[in-house]
């Protein structure tokens, strides 16, 4: 058994819910993170600490909440500032490298906070020719942050596209960057050798055969785009699984009556959500799930299985690429996603102001050979948040005291153990919309609105799909004044940790 320090290899998916792997859901096929699954330990209730994607990205770096960090939604930005899990490991003596979705900057910009992620910059191509990093820490970079068609192409993808001779690339984006019509569903034309997922598969592993020529230790994050929507994916994927033989998930008769009131308009085909002065409805999990009709519903979730099956296959040859180079045995790898997704569960689409399991809950699996067990399933709690304070403990460097993440090492090792006893969720998408905060431990959850008499409990226990809320139940009360203390504890300790005690006086 080697005795050097650990590689770390985190590979990431974009809006994959948590029961959309096949070791544990026979309707999909995804042999690759099935292998994982065997082959590591596999952790059933990991959860993100916001669900939308630059937030949560965000912590994964930093160690910290949102609340902390200052990227606490969509369309914001992490300060340069920020002392990140790839800082430290640099530092180290790691090498570091995302390649694929950062989204640690806004679409827009303004004068005071520019954006290298945004709309200005994207189609800038005679700077990314030349730009690589460093990035947050990371000191060599390739990105993209479009999803699918969409016209947000650009950067080191769009170049290697051109490089490998599809001249054409543009024919299959929309506009103002592309030619594609944006209403086309389902099928998209773009060859899968020119597909995103096969860019970033090749270009992590021409890094891993560089790191293993100059035997470097190294911090890698293949962070690929899918299957975040739109529901587009090449043939043959997109009618890989028929629509008729899947389960398709749907809301309960009568399930939002007792919940907050943004849950019941979303049941609605004409909602008003003027009153939350929301910039539009999508943050809100509306996504025109009422105005779809039962075959297109089917059929984007037998596309988004199709996404994921496709991304699989990609992964696979990032796995096999580590055994070919030797490498398996020194390299932690770790799969997971930013956030959950819902595809007709409690008849919301996409993502939005709700914390059910379907949303902040995360696949989550851990393999390190001879050191994380094989085929093993636990239910201990993790949190995205604790990545970072966990990558730096693995590698024998110290844990910042800014870092509010825990220290998960000794779990991984032995799953039998814990580290937490619960889970803190944050949304908060604008100043006058919905902002909420979420409390879980092993059976209950509560949800509390900033100025809101209403809210959410929920016993998982009792209730796992989450259909009854206990909030204003009678026989409740006691629960949810303890469950509220305990928030309020929750939350006073994510405090950053005070600098270590030296003397008496």
């Amino acid at each position: 058994m080697s005795k050097r320090r650990p590689n770390i290899l985190l590979i990431t998916s974009d809006q994959q819910h948590w029961n959309t792997i096949g070791a544990f859901n026979p309707e999909l096929q995804t042999p690759n993170l099935d292998r994982l699954v065997s082959e590591g330990t596999t952790f059933g209730r990991a959860y993100c600490p916001n669900p939308t994607c630059t937030p949560t990205r965000a912590s994964i770096v930093t160690g910290m909440y949102p609340s902390q960090h200052g990227a606490w939604t969509l369309g914001t930005k992490l300060l340069e500032d920020r002392v990140t899990v790839g800082d430290l490991l640099g530092e180290g003596g790691y090498r570091t490298a995302l390649i694929g979705k950062a989204h640690f900057h806004p679409i827009g910009s303004t004068e005071e906070y520019s954006s290298l992620e945004g709309r200005e910059k994207l189609h800038d191509f005679a700077f990314w020719r030349d730009f690589t990093g460093p990035y947050y820490g990371f000191e060599h970079t390739e990105m993209l942050r479009n999803h699918a068609n969409e016209w947000l192409v650009g950067q080191h993808y769009a170049l290697w596209m051109e490089e490998n001779g599809c001249a054409n690339w543009r024919d299959y984006f929309t506009p103002p960057i592309g030619t594609m019509d944006a209403n086309e569903q389902f099928h998209w034309p773009i060859p899968e050798r020119y597909h995103y997922n096969t860019w970033i598969a090749e270009r992590t592993n021409a890094l891993l055969q560089q790191y293993k020529e100059q035997d470097d230790a190294f911090f890698l994050w293949a962070s690929f785009p899918d299957p975040h929507p739109p529901y587009l994916v090449p043939e043959p994927w997109c009618d890989m699984y028929d629509p008729d033989l899947l389960t398709i998930p749907e809301g309960a008769p009568g399930e939002h009556e007792h919940n907050p009131p943004h849950f019941g308009m979303t049941q609605e085909r004409e909602p008003d959500f003027s009153a939350y002065k929301e910039t539009g409805f999508g943050i809100h999990g509306y996504h025109s799930h009422v105005r779809m009709t039962e075959a297109e519903r089917k059929k984007a979730v037998a596309v988004y299985y199709g996404m994921i099956s496709f991304m699989d296959r990609y992964i696979g040859s990032i796995l096999n690429k580590l055994d070919e180079l030797g490498l398996s045995e020194d390299t932690i790898v770790i799969f997971t996603t930013d956030h959950g997704h819902f595809f007709g569960h409690h008849g919301l689409q996409a993502k939005g102001g709700f914390h059910y399991e379907d949303l902040i809950r995360v696949p989550f699996v851990v393999r390190y050979p001879g050191r994380v067990p094989a085929g093993a399933a636990s239910d201990s709690m993790q949190s995205l948040v604790d990545l970072a304070p966990t990558f730096l403990s693995m590698a024998g460097l110290p844990v910042p005291p800014a870092m509010t993440g825990i220290d998960q090492s000794a779990v991984w090792a032995n799953p039998q153990l814990s580290a937490r006893e619960h889970i803190v969720c944050e949304f908060h998408h604008e100043p006058t919309t919905i902002h909420q905060k979420t409390y879980v431990d092993q059976r209950y959850k509560i949800t509390v609105y900033y100025n809101q008499t209403y809210g959410e409990l929920f016993d998982l226990e009792t209730d796992p799909e989450e259909r009854h809320n206990l909030w204003d139940e009678p026989s409740c009360k006691e629960l949810k004044a303890e469950l509220m203390l305990r928030y309020i504890w929750a939350e006073l300790g994510k405090e950053p940790m005070p600098m270590p005690r030296i003397s008496h006086a």
